[in-house]
Order: C-alpha cells, then sequence, then structure tokens
C-alpha cells in the first residue's frame, strides 16, 4: 500500500483529463459531471492510503486532517455545481460550455463563481487551505514518509489536480472557448492558463495580501 498511494493518486488524478478530448466534439460524454464528482470523492482513499501505510503517527494524523478538509470542501463543490446544472439543465460540461455563448455563467452568478474558485483551492490543498502539508503543525502531513519518486508522484498529482481544476473553472463559469460570440481553442488556452496562475499566485502572496 505504502508505493501503491502515490500512483493510485496520480492515476486519479489523470482519470479527469479523459474528459477533456469529449469536451468539444459530437462524442462528448453525457453524465461528465457526475463522473467528476466520483473521481475527485475518490481523492481521500490515496491520501488516506499513504498516511496510514506510512506507519508513522505523523503521517496517520495529517492524512485524517487532510481528509477531513477533502470532504467538507467536496460538499460545497457538489452545491455548488448544482447552480450550472439546474440553470442549463444538463450534466454535460461541452453542454453547460456551449450555453454560455452569448453571456458568461460567472456573470449571472459571481458569488458562486468565487465560492468555487475557493473550493478548488482547497481540493488542491493550496494556502491557506495547505492543511494537509502544514509544516509548522503536522512536519509535511501524510506526506512525511515519503522521499523520491514517491514524493514526485504525490506533487505531480497535486499539480494535475490544479490543471484539471483550472479547466473546469474555464467551462463551467467563464464560457470555455467562447468570448462573447467569439469561439477560439487559444482562448480556452489562456483562461486555463490564467486560473492555473491564480492558483500559483495565492500560494506565493499569502499571508501577504495588500
Amino acid at each position: 500500500p505504502y508505493f501503491i498511494a502515490p500512483i493510485f493518486s496520480l492515476i486519479l488524478a489523470l482519470l479527469l483529463w479523459q474528459l477533456y478530448p469529449s469536451l468539444y466534439s459530437t462524442s462528448y460524454f453525457k453524465w461528465g459531471i457526475l463522473f467528476f464528482l466520483c473521481v475527485s470523492g475518490l481523492n481521500v482513499y490515496g491520501t488516506l492510503l499513504a498516511g496510514w501505510s506510512s506507519n508513522s503517527k505523523y503521517a496517520l494524523l495529517g492524512s485524517l486532517r487532510a481528509i477531513a478538509q477533502t470532504i467538507s470542501y467536496e460538499v460545497s463543490m457538489a452545491l455548488v455545481l448544482l447552480f450550472p446544472l439546474f440553470l442549463v439543465g444538463s450534466f454535460s460540461f461541452f453542454e453547460i460550455g456551449e450555453s454560455q455563448e452569448s453571456i458568461w455563467l460567472s456573470f449571472l452568478m459571481l458569488p458562486v463563481s468565487f465560492i468555487w474558485f475557493v473550493t478548488c483551492v482547497a481540493e488542491t490543498n493550496r494556502a491557506p487551505f495547505d492543511f494537509a502539508e502544514g509544516e509548522s503543525e503536522l512536519v509535511s502531513g501524510f506526506n512525511i514518509e515519503y522521499g523520491s519518486a514517491g514524493f514526485a508522484l504525490i506533487f505531480l498529482a497535486e499539480y494535475a489536480n490544479i490543471l484539471v481544476m483550472s479547466l473546469f473553472s474555464s467551462i463551467l463559469f467563464f464560457g470555455g472557448s467562447y468570448m462573447f460570440f467569439f469561439e477560439s481553442d487559444i482562448m480556452f488556452m489562456l483562461k486555463i492558463l490564467f486560473f492555473a496562475f491564480l492558483f500559483i499566485w495565492v500560494r506565493g502572496s499569502y499571508p501577504r495580501f495588500r
């Protein structure tokens, strides 16, 4: 289990990218939101397995704290996803993106889009929600016993989750590839990079906001 946990976490992070090829094609996945919630909910098992199999009290306590945070924000993530789901009337990310051809959902529900971003920051263990790896309290948390490839895989999974959350944020609330009746894949990539920059910027700025 000690060696399986980092691999399992990375597989789950990459599994969400299976939704990407069908986002803008005729063979899109009809139940994309349900698939997203199911796969993201499995992340707790990778964290629990890593903390438990490390045979360390620090790692076990860190994993339990990380799981408590993840489960807590899974609730808010599911509730936020209900807003675009009911407004568009579809579980498909493709149809939600297509519905924003004229106006982005972030203009219609700005507070909800802000809550979504905060939830994404918490789900990816970025500051100030980095309880899972709070060195001052937990001596690096559930990954304390990992080094070399295992440590690298855990953080590859974390940064893969950042990119996939940036992808779905741009689709759900910022029109995906649409920019006020204009469709461009370059615009879609720029939106993803902008959200990824926000994740890194929050990490680098906290707690030094002005």
